[in-house]
């Protein structure tokens, strides 16, 4: 073949490609597409607010109609592997986790990824390993004892400790990053909850804990497993080089300290989550291994810790920015404490809610399921194509591509939640009228049960949903029922572009004590 052929191949072969790029590039509806790049140039050059350009590009492609829709497209265009469906309508979200929710596993990919640090735990299992779990985990989420196991947790931790960090913190003027705090204080309660071991990080000096930073350096690199090409990581841990190195060293002293958890609970069985899995049986009638309790310990914790944690932070950087709702909060704690405790303040803040007082706080929970309906502890979530599908839009998703749901950009859409759809209003979450009988509120989440996600929807709900309000109404009303926040100056609150909505710096505060009936907090604390 002389160079005159070669040259006609290549110029056939890249004539053909355009050809098809052109056809294809007109059927997408999100993101500019190059040739061979696809929309990774965009996609990088808004890596900094990536949940922000992504219900960007929904919104456009939505316009005035019903559905909000793109694919983005990855290099060089594969076909199925090489595109991102990313939707936020309700119909199809539902059409995703409910009606055809064997189709939309979390796959191969998801799995490879997570598989050294959470095994074939729950949330990293699909089919019958994942329904052994979910019925027994559901089993065990509904009893009272493991409610009142939380509420001591909870308690225990906040009396103990964060309320006399706070108190050396406003004494002393300084600011204090409550999103740390929060993060340290839900961690220490998941790891009591699940395996009956505190690992007491949200102590008085904030020493790094060996456990916790293991555990946080594991995580942060398997989401990095799945955020860049697989071969990559395949290849350093093959090698143990880079990142890979980094993730062999924290996953032996996570193992480590799980093997001594498993160990103390076979020497002392109590009520905590490993307990109560330790006398389950698999599918196959088999008591779980050690492995696999230790796996799902893990999945608990990780799912436990980072999601209330950092709906906590952006709960209340949201009502230091709107005091009305900060006063209807105090407001309704104090008439139910004046009930349950009295009419003396001091009553109300030397112990922190018992959960069957928090069940009361019906506009808190308002408040939060909005922080959530706008900061989502996770953004969007991804799902694996088993079969080629149509959504209810009339999008074709392929067999192996990856579909995403934007929770992130469901709250953002006016179509969807109304033209205040960007406005913090626990009041929507309200029956009408706002106050119902006897003067209290009225809790009435949304008709359409896809159009709020922030716990998951369809067969793979948050089990434990109902807990986790009720831990993050106990912190809230802890830190609010003492002291105001105030901002630090300077101080930029800003989103981490990862798979939880953590903020990039921090929370950093001030905290001055509060008046409640005339009666100083701090009087009251000493």
């Amino acid at each position: 073949m002389d160079a005159i052929q070669v040259f006609l191949c290549i110029a056939a072969v890249a004539s053909a490609y355009m050809l098809w790029f052109t056809h294809l590039s007109r059927r997408l509806n999100g993101p500019k597409v190059w040739p061979l790049v696809g929309s990774l140039p965009y996609t990088l050059m808004n890596r900094h607010r990536l949940h922000d350009w992504i219900a960007g590009n929904l919104k456009n492609t939505g316009g005035t109609g019903t559905y909000q829709t793109c694919t983005v497209a990855l290099p060089f265009l594969a076909y199925k592997q090489g595109f991102f469906t990313v939707t936020c309508h309700p119909k199809n979200i539902e059409h995703i986790l409910r009606t055809r929710f064997d189709n939309y596993p979390k796959g191969p990919q998801w799995q490879a990824a997570f598989h050294d640090l959470l095994g074939q735990g729950i949330f990293n299992s699909d089919g019958e390993t994942w329904l052994i779990q979910r019925k027994t985990a559901a089993l065990e989420f509904t009893t009272r004892t493991l409610r009142q196991a939380m509420n001591r947790w909870v308690n225990r931790t906040i009396k103990n400790r964060l309320w006399h960090i706070m108190e050396k913190a406003a004494f002393e003027k300084k600011p204090v990053d409550l999103q740390d705090l929060l993060l340290r204080l839900t961690f220490d309660n998941i790891c009591g909850l699940t395996f009956g071991k505190d690992p007491q990080t949200l102590s008085p000096d904030l020493a790094d804990n060996p456990f916790a930073n293991a555990f946080d350096s594991a995580t942060e690199t398997t989401l990095r497993r799945f955020l860049y090409p697989s071969f990559i990581w395949r290849v350093e841990k093959v090698f143990q080089i880079g990142m890979e190195w980094k993730l062999q060293k924290a996953l032996e002293v996570v193992d480590n300290y799980m093997s001594g958890a498993l160990n103390a609970r076979k020497e002392s069985p109590s009520d905590d989550l490993l307990s109560r899995f330790m006398n389950k049986k698999d599918q196959n009638g088999n008591a779980f291994a050690e492995d696999v309790l230790k796996r799902i310990a893990l999945n608990f914790v990780l799912a436990g810790r980072d999601t209330s944690s950092v709906a906590l932070s952006w709960f209340f950087y949201l009502v230091m920015n709107h005091p009305e709702v900060e006063s209807k909060i105090i407001k309704e704690i104090s008439s139910v404490l004046n009930i349950t405790r009295g009419e003396n303040p001091a009553n109300w803040v030397n112990q922190p809610l018992e959960f069957d007082e928090a069940d009361k706080l019906v506009y808190l929970k308002a408040a939060l399921a909005e922080t959530l309906r706008l900061y989502p502890s996770v953004p969007q979530d991804f799902k694996y194509v088993v079969n080629d599908d149509v959504l209810p839009d009339g999008t074709v998703v392929p067999a192996g591509s990856t579909v995403t749901y934007s929770i992130y950009s469901v709250g953002r859409m006016k179509s969807i939640w109304g033209e205040d759809c960007m406005e913090f209003r626990p009041e929507r979450w309200l029956a009408e009228p706002e106050v119902g009988p006897g003067g209290e509120y009225r809790f009435e989440p949304p008709k359409d049960g896809y159009k709020f996600v922030a716990f998951n929807a369809g067969p793979r709900t948050c089990l434990g949903k109902d807990l986790a309000y009720l831990q993050m109404k106990s912190v809230a009303s802890a830190v609010l029922l003492r002291y105001r926040l105030n901002p630090v100056p300077g101080h930029r609150v800003e989103q981490k572009m990862s798979l939880t909505l953590f903020m990039k710096n921090g929370l950093k505060v001030y905290l001055q004590p509060r008046e409640l009936k005339g009666c100083s907090v701090a009087a009251v604390a000493e």
